[in-house]
């Protein structure tokens, strides 16, 4: 079992934000997906004249990757950036967290018909992983997530044969790989792309002449949202990582301090323009 993004002893994260720069194989990458930041000037020139939409992942995006899922939360200082951005541009948190750990609202629930069945392949998966050290089952309302950040390399294999065993009594759930995590979610049509394409018409943004979209994310499911943005040939996706990776984004931030520096430059450019 692989996860999206390796451990930081496996991949080419770096402390000093120097040694990203001097890396080859980032530097490469960056050249191919540059720094959002710096190229801030190009993104706003292109939405001159028209409406930007933003669209938020969150763990690991607004809130810093941590072993314990639970304590995912923004930091003050992020909390006050996402605020003052969401006062100038249409602003959504695009999560396969609950409503109640976001503490956000949900225009769409697609998947409230399976809340039973969540509920009880949660309790399923609790129990076969019970015995696994460092194995967290995470009930996040319309699906389940099997963390084995805290795992040894040595049972992730285990890790992955039990929730697929839990899963043959359940043939309407299906699992996908995430950043050190297993989703279980229900098999209907529906992902992060589709979430943004459905919010953009719900709320009348959905005009590649007069609006912009723009998504930050940082895994795998976010490549959905990313996807459509570069098919609709309007909008910007942006990843966040410190490591190179296959990405449909078109631009890039190392971390949360990148993302919620980012914001704050959107809210200072917005308030700039109305001058």
């Amino acid at each position: 079992m692989k996860s999206s993004s390796p451990r930081k002893k496996h991949n080419l994260a770096f402390d000093q934000e120097d040694s990203l720069d001097e890396d080859p194989d980032y530097s490469a990458w960056m050249s191919e997906c540059p720094s959002a930041l710096t190229s801030f000037k190009h993104i706003v020139a292109n939405a001159q004249g028209k409406k930007i939409a933003l669209f938020l992942d969150y763990d690991g995006t607004l809130s810093p990757i941590v072993d314990d899922p639970d304590k995912a939360f923004m930091s003050p200082a992020m909390r006050a950036a996402v605020r003052n951005v969401a006062k100038h541009f249409p602003t959504a948190i695009v999560s396969g967290r609950s409503r109640k750990k976001c503490k956000e609202a949900n225009l769409f629930q697609p998947a409230c018909k399976f809340l039973p069945m969540i509920d009880e392949v949660t309790k399923s998966l609790l129990e076969v992983t019970s015995e696994i050290a460092g194995a967290r089952v995470e009930n996040n309302k319309f699906c389940v997530s099997v963390h084995y950040r805290n795992v040894a390399e040595k049972d992730w294999k285990t890790v992955a044969q039990l929730v697929k065993k839990v899963l043959e009594a359940f043939p309407r759930l299906k699992v996908t790989n995430g950043r050190m995590v297993l989703e279980v979610r229900p098999v209907i049509d529906w992902d992060k792309g589709k979430a943004v394409d459905f919010l953009l018409q719900s709320l009348g943004l959905d005009d590649p002449e007069n609006v912009i979209p723009i998504y930050i994310g940082d895994d795998r499911t976010d490549e959905d949202a990313f996807k459509v943005l570069r098919q609709r040939s309007c909008g910007f996706g942006i990843i966040v990582s410190q490591v190179p990776k296959e990405t449909e984004a078109f631009y890039s931030l190392r971390d949360p301090s990148e993302v919620m520096a980012f914001l704050n430059s959107l809210v200072r450019w917005k308030k700039h323009s109305l001058r």
